[in-house]
């Protein structure tokens, strides 16, 4: 026997120690007579307890000691060597496939040192190597051969860059006939499907004796699962009892050496992550990662031009992207683990070394932006549009709904050039920026060009690069922008549905190429933005507009370059054949295909070694486990003796446990019993105070805890009550309660958060936002009297400074000298993108558009048109329709047929119908009635403000309108469900 850990053994020393302090006892009692005492002689004891310890009890103890002391220590029988297995034939079996090569030296020795001990003996010879031969032809039985000619192969021999065959290997070897000869078998320890018909066509042969390395470390480089920017490889391995230290070597294309990376691998772990954290134009020069000192094909991973991340840059609009819905969410998630990111303006974007740019609807409607992409795509890059709603609205220019009211405004995301590629085909119509001419508007379910069902898309064409890729039958389109029916369409299209009508085209430009997505990047048109299909075709176009084709048909790639069984690339063996194009990811290697390089530079693919392997698993024992030295695996103690020492002690505290219980157990000394009761109310007194101090312990924490939380939230118990409810318009007007003095640091909580309120941009008028605020107050009232709906008291925000979010519908009342600035743009947009409404109301008609005075009356509001067109200029707003009583916001609430303010007769501007995101809510709601003032209350309840002409049925249509535009701010499109339908029409009826 063997210590591991000796030391440990001076822990014996202790023995003595334990033994004088179990048999220690305290001094006798001093003995005082008192005859009152003599009574309670007769009195028998309830319990008994014993002076010391029984000795039986003390030797249990001991042992336990003993026992955990050797056990530290990790004592280890030798194993002793196997005798000889007879003299019969011998057969040799060697597994020489991928994972034989980290101790390939050692198992040829070792398989020369048996040959020659066979040699000795006179036995004769059959050697059988487990891995397909690299000339494909599949294998025969072994034959008994001279130990000269074995000798001879073994040096000749190298490990296979594939996996060992053992189904073909069983069936070779059940041919054998049955003698009393035995096995050697140099196994590899990896477990592969056919274990079982392996280890009995060799138990059939003889005795087997299975010789395995202990120092092997079977380790393989595996594709990533997901391929991310920093994670590239998986590192597999058998788990050992110790942790690993490993090396990982980044080589470039060039076979210099990038980086070397250091790794732990845990204890017992089976798996883990390799991180490569290098600069993008580093990362996209690895050609292989490899694993220092373990050379051979299992630790060498292959990186083809897929593997590349391309720079893509996504340009924004300069608002904040809103999750599930946003023009970016759904491309940015489809590009990350596949691209190099970046994000910005088109400015930003033309300043990098970008090959390709994606704009979503509405960032290319500024012209001067326009043209300065367009000078980039002639210089080589590659711009892939998206449509929606802009680029459709951008197609109306002529519709009276959207162009025949001066007060209809016209924003950075609608196109209001002159160039309408749908009003003559004949012009370029890359001079804006799109591949093929358009017609107007866009196709969908219940539009104008009305679809029967979604429609399908149809198998790509040979030409697009697309082609090889497969259709899911649950995409789906339901809107686009059509293509307007020139001669050379088909050209153009990539992709189309299966109506025949495109769904991606494409025109050069320059150097370089204009590609539109006829579909939104959004869910709102189609379902393709959530489909695999979405990831692969982006892929493609990138990997296109680097000059990479990678095809996905049944395309031959040759093999160019391959790997040995020490991952040492070279040229491919003869057996090697061409691989398939559509089936590179799934197909294993073989000597027909083995682990490199296949196909041209431009479309050239990685078959690794590991890309069929997920875990590797031990493989149980053939027959007798050796080492290669002939002797048995040595058997560690340490789990035996420690598993006993929890025993013993175990079994120590039931013993203690009988013993308070009052069990008579033998070998127990009884004792007075004015000791006794002295010793039970010790131990009594004892348990108390330790109760106690254990209460203590667990009480004091958690009154801690909440003193700190009383502390915490007194602050902000009442936002509201460190200032005035409802603060006076103007510059100090605010959404946070202002603290007082001595509150705590923690930021006073918005009283927007704890209740629901409107909202009314501050104009810098103090007359103007003393009506906004009075006006949303009067309609907060009527509000919480008629509806279930509990308002606030409004606020006065300015956006880009103050939050928005806290608010369903903000008032925007449009002075002359309104100037809208960059972040107030981007706030707007944002609240809109997140299904906040604005309601814009001029406050009267602009006297510089009405040309005759035959129309309703309304207020003169100098200067609002042209404010109107400033302050809306960088929102997304979408076309526009006059507002009718069929319209949902006439229903939400009260059904109405004319919407009046403080004037009368006003048109209403509101998102045309299906043109709106946000489940079509109108993100928007333009008039020029003058609501405020109509909705008006004072502090003394009064209406200052008339109403004309009508007076008091007037101002509650007004109030009525006000109340249809909070429910349809708050429950979006709720009644346009088809369920409310009946009560409509009977509501209608009566």
């Amino acid at each position: 026997m063997i210590f591991l850990a000796p030391l440990a053994l001076f822990g014996l020393l202790t023995l003595p120690l334990v033994w004088w302090l179990l048999r220690a006892t305290p001094p006798a009692p001093r003995v005082q007579r008192f005859p009152a005492v003599a009574l309670l002689r007769a009195l028998r004891p309830h319990q008994t307890d014993a002076v010391r310890s029984p000795l039986w009890l003390l030797l249990v103890r001991l042992a336990a000691v003993a026992c955990l002391v050797l056990g530290l220590a990790q004592p280890v029988l030798p194993g002793d060597r196997l005798p000889s297995a007879g003299h019969g034939p011998l057969l040799l079996v060697m597994d020489d496939g991928l994972f034989a090569a980290s101790d390939w030296s050692r198992r040829i020795a070792t398989a020369q040192g048996l040959v020659d001990d066979a040699d000795h003996a006179g036995r004769n010879i059959l050697f059988f190597r487990t891995a397909p031969a690299a000339d494909g032809h599949a294998a025969q039985p072994p034959a008994p051969r001279s130990a000269a000619a074995i000798r001879q192969e073994l040096d000749s021999m190298r490990p296979a860059p594939w996996r060992t065959d053992r189904a073909a290997a069983a069936h070779a070897l059940t041919t054998l006939p049955h003698t009393n000869g035995s096995v050697l078998y140099l196994a590899d320890g990896v477990a592969s499907g056919d274990d079982e018909d392996f280890a009995r066509a060799l138990r059939a042969f003889g005795p087997v004796q299975e010789i395995r390395f202990p120092d092997a470390s079977v380790l393989t480089l595996a594709p990533a699962a997901e391929r991310t920017g920093t994670q590239m490889a998986r590192l597999l391995a058998l788990p050992l009892p110790a942790p690993r230290s490993l090396s990982v070597r980044v080589h470039a294309q060039d076979g210099g050496t990038l980086a070397v990376l250091p790794l732990v691998l845990p204890a017992g772990a089976r798996q883990m992550d390799v991180p490569v954290t290098l600069p993008t134009a580093v990362r996209n020069r690895i050609d292989q990662i490899s694993l220092a000192g373990q050379s051979s094909a299992a630790t060498t991973l292959l990186f083809d031009e897929g593997d590349r991340l391309r720079p893509v840059g996504l340009m924004t609009s300069g608002a904040a992207d809103t999750p599930l819905i946003g023009p970016l969410f759904y491309l940015r998630r489809a590009l990350a683990p596949t691209a190099d990111l970046h994000e910005g303006t088109p400015a930003t974007l033309l300043a990098q070394p970008l090959s390709v740019i994606i704009a979503p609807d509405g960032t290319l409607a500024n012209p001067a932006i326009r043209q300065k992409v367009k000078d980039w795509v002639k210089n080589g890059g590659t711009l892939i549009r998206f449509a929606g709603p802009a680029l459709a609205g951008a197609q109306h220019g002529t519709e009276p709904d959207s162009t025949s009211t001066p007060n209809a405004p016209a924003g950075e995301d609608i196109d209001t050039s002159d160039n309408h590629p749908a009003s003559d085909p004949s012009a370029d119509p890359t001079a804006d920026l799109l591949p093929v001419a358009l017609l107007d508007g866009s196709r969908q379910l219940g539009g104008t060009m009305t679809w029967g069902a979604p429609q399908k898309l149809a198998a790509f064409d040979a030409t697009s690069p697309f082609h090889g890729l497969e259709i899911p039958a649950d995409v789906t389109i339901s809107r686009q922008v059509l293509a307007s029916p020139v001669a050379d369409l088909a050209a153009h299209s990539w992709a189309r549905l299966t109506d025949g009508t495109p769904l991606v085209t494409h025109a050069a430009l320059g150097k370089g190429d204009i590609i539109l997505f006829h579909v939104s990047s959004t869910a709102d048109w189609s379902n393709l933005p959530l489909s695999g299909l979405f990831v692969s075709m982006l892929q493609r176009l990138t990997d296109h507009a680097n000059g990479v084709t990678i095809p996905a048909d049944d395309t031959l790639l040759a093999p160019v370059l391959t790997l040995d069984g020490d991952g040492v690339l070279g040229p491919p063996p003869p057996a090697a054949r061409g691989l398939k194009a559509s089936d590179s990811a799934h197909t294993p290697v073989s000597p027909a295909h083995p682990p490199g390089l296949y196909g041209p530079r431009a479309a050239r693919r990685a078959l690794n070694a590991s890309s069929q392997i997920t875990t590797l698993t031990a493989a149980a024992p053939v027959g007798t486990l050796t080492s290669p030295a002939g002797r048995r695996p040595d058997t560690a103690l340490a789990p035996v003796l420690l598993c006993l020492a929890a025993a013993l002690l175990l079994l120590d505290g039931l013993l203690v446990l009988a013993m308070r219980a009052g069990l008579s157990l033998p070998g127990m000394a009884r004792q007075s019993p004015e000791k006794t009761s002295r010793k039970s109310s010790l131990r009594g007194s004892g348990k108390q105070g330790l109760s106690l101090l254990v209460a203590c312990a667990l009480t004091l924490p958690a009154l801690a805890s909440a003193q700190t939380a009383t502390q915490a939230q007194a602050p902000a118990q009442s936002p509201d009550a460190a200032g005035p409810k409802a603060q006076p318009a103007g510059p100090v007007a605010g959404t946070l309660a202002t603290p007082s003095p001595s509150a705590a640091s923690p930021t006073p909580v918005p009283g927007a958060a704890l209740e629901t309120r409107l909202a009314y941009v501050i104009t810098g008028h103090d007359e103007i936002d003393t009506v906004s605020r009075q006006g949303l107050q009067g309609l907060s009232d009527y509000t919480n009297a008629r509806t279930s709906a509990m308002l606030g008291h409004p606020d006065g925000v300015r956006p880009g400074q103050d939050d928005l979010s806290y608010y369903p519908l903000l008032y925007w009342p449009i002075t002359p000298d309104a100037a809208p600035t960059p972040a107030m743009t981007a706030a707007l947009t944002a609240f809109m993108a997140h299904g906040g409404i604005v309601l814009i109301d001029t406050q009267g008609q602009d006297s510089g558009n009405q040309s005759d005075g035959s129309g309703p009356y309304a207020g003169d509001a100098p200067g609002t048109r042209s404010a109107l067109r400033r302050v809306t200029a960088g929102l997304p707003i979408p076309p526009l329709m006059t507002m009718t009583d069929h319209h949902l916001l006439a229903h939400t609430f009260y059904m109405l047929h004319d919407f009046p303010g403080r004037y009368a007769e006003q048109p209403v501007w509101v998102a045309r119908e299906g043109e709106a995101e946000n489940d079509d809510v109108s993100p928007v709601i333009i008039g020029s009635a003058d609501w405020a003032h109509a909705w008006a209350v004072d502090e003394n309840g009064n209406t200052p403000f008339a109403v004309l002409p009508d007076g008091a049925d007037q101002r509650q249509l007004a109030y009525r309108f006000g109340v249809n535009t909070i429910i349809y701010a708050l429950t979006g499109n709720y009644k346009a469900d088809q369920v409310h339908v009946p009560m409509l029409l009977k509501r209608l009826g009566e």
